[in-house]
């Protein structure tokens, strides 16, 4: 299929369609740690033979009710700025999200089966981190309506103000509002619940924080330039009910009889599955060490927890580590077992502790290198190590804003080796699809391996 052509016909800025708040808010530990950068996804929306409403309507719905949604969401209305050069705090003034109207002379259906491919890009709005950080916009939305009738609606969220969680209740209590219904469950919005603004403690760190450590490197290498600069593929992986509980089964069929720890879960099953192949795929030796990224909701892990409807980043990432060969030849169980013991690690004092040890930094460049940042360039957890970040019990379905629900929604184009998520299946049979981005030489060997392995149980 040749390059699809889309073109932009109009952009604008949505503001509040109320006064809101006005003035300078701080930004949590959490959110100071994440790249400043913004998180994609695309929803697909197909025409159906009772679909009438004009593509103008649908824009205007869509500007309508996003301007009344950010009267209550009105931090994503704002702007980041940088305090001292280095740490960041959100200008609440309401400047407003962007709005764009897009065509594209394609058919729907010449998307395939909705891979993440370069054909997303023209698809989703494009950030430009060149420009000053008070010009950037924490929400880009686009629509963009195909030839076919059908339309696409994509948004990128800046990753510094909200995680999964927060951007899924602004985007569920915006559809609810253009479907002429009240918000379901407004956003709690005050960010010192997570000590934000707060001195810290004097006191040492009670732990080690390997996140905030070098990822390691491939055996004889002392840097990761040459990994960064392979080429890479996507690929969109299905898992049948039965082929996710054989996984979970053999997770746990080495416990003993009298073990009383709850069972692995299905993300420890699957994530650990996704490591052990990702070492063979890529011929590690046994004793490369490798580590993987896992990203931890701490709002039921805090004392006392968070509100549910807590808005912004309440989150925590911790690291499982390993040695490749250790990985290969143990049971499911083992590697398993070392994303378990990460996450366990995620406690109210570990939290505090994290908090604690990010407010000491005197030099918070340590962690927030302003040019990594703005070439869109996080720490690299590509080849020996990868990333597996859970999306299994995130609302991602379902998107309905008055002209039917979507019949497919992804991730937007991601394409740093090493990155994964494991999203719910479509039909919500308990079907599970683990989209995941790997050097182009290692994704064949990766695929026959993810699922040689499961027939083999």
């Amino acid at each position: 299929m040749q390059k699809m052509k889309v073109t932009l016909k109009s952009s604008c800025l949505v503001q509040p369609s109320e006064p809101t708040w006005h003035g300078y808010m701080p930004l949590t530990e959490s959110d100071q740690t994440g790249v400043v950068t913004h998180v994609p996804t695309i929803y697909f929306y197909k025409p159906s033979q009772d679909w009438l409403t004009p593509h103008d309507t649908i824009f205007a719905t869509l500007k309508t009710s996003l301007s009344k949604v950010l009267v209550h969401f009105y931090p994503l209305a704002g702007r980041l700025r940088w305090l001292d050069g280095a740490r960041l705090e959100l200008d609440c003034n309401a400047k407003g999200v962007q709005l764009i109207d897009a065509r594209s002379e394609s058919k729907l259906d010449d998307l395939g089966d909705f891979t993440p491919s370069p054909d997303f890009h023209d698809l989703i709005p494009q950030i430009n981190y060149l420009a000053p950080i008070e010009e950037i916009p924490m929400l880009s939305v686009q629509l963009t309506k195909f030839q076919c009738g059908g339309i696409t609606l994509s948004y990128t969220i800046s990753h510094a103000v909200v995680d999964g969680q927060s951007a899924l209740h602004f985007i569920s209590e915006w559809a609810r509002l253009a479907r002429h219904e009240p918000l379901a469950a407004p956003p709690f919005l005050d960010r010192k619940l997570l000590r934000a603004g707060d001195p810290p403690s004097p006191q040492q760190p009670r732990f080690h924080h390997a996140q905030f450590d070098p990822p390691p490197l491939l055996i004889g290498q002392s840097t990761n330039e040459n990994e960064r600069k392979k080429e890479t593929t996507i690929a969109m992986l299905k898992m049948s009910k039965i082929q996710v509980e054989t996984l979970r089964n053999q997770a746990n069929a080495a416990r003993p009889p009298n073990d009383t720890a709850r069972p692995h879960t299905r993300y420890e099953a699957v994530a650990g599955h996704i490591w052990k192949c990702a070492c063979r795929a890529r011929k590690h030796a046994h004793s490369q060490p490798t580590a993987m990224g896992i990203c931890v909701d701490i709002r039921k892990r805090v004392q006392p927890p968070l509100p549910e409807k807590f808005f912004g980043n309440a989150i925590v990432d911790v690291i499982a580590c390993s040695r490749s060969g250790e990985l290969m030849r143990n049971p499911l169980g083992y590697a398993a077992g070392r994303i378990r013991e990460a996450i366990d690690s995620v406690t109210s004092e570990y939290v505090n502790s994290a908090i604690d040890f990010l407010k000491n930094l005197e030099d918070f460049s340590r962690l927030q290198d302003i040019h990594a940042l703005r070439s869109n360039q996080g720490p690299f957890y590509g080849n020996p190590n990868l990333g597996v970040i859970s999306w299994i019990a995130l609302p991602l379905y379902g998107l309905d804003f008055g002209w039917g629900k979507e019949v497919f929604m992804a991730p937007g184009t991601h394409d740093c080796d090493g990155d994964s998520l494991i999203l719910p299946g479509y039909d919500g049979d308990g079907s599970l699809v683990v989209a995941l981005c790997l050097q182009a030489e290692c994704m064949e060997d990766f695929k026959k391996f993810f699922y040689e392995d499961i027939q083999n149980i």
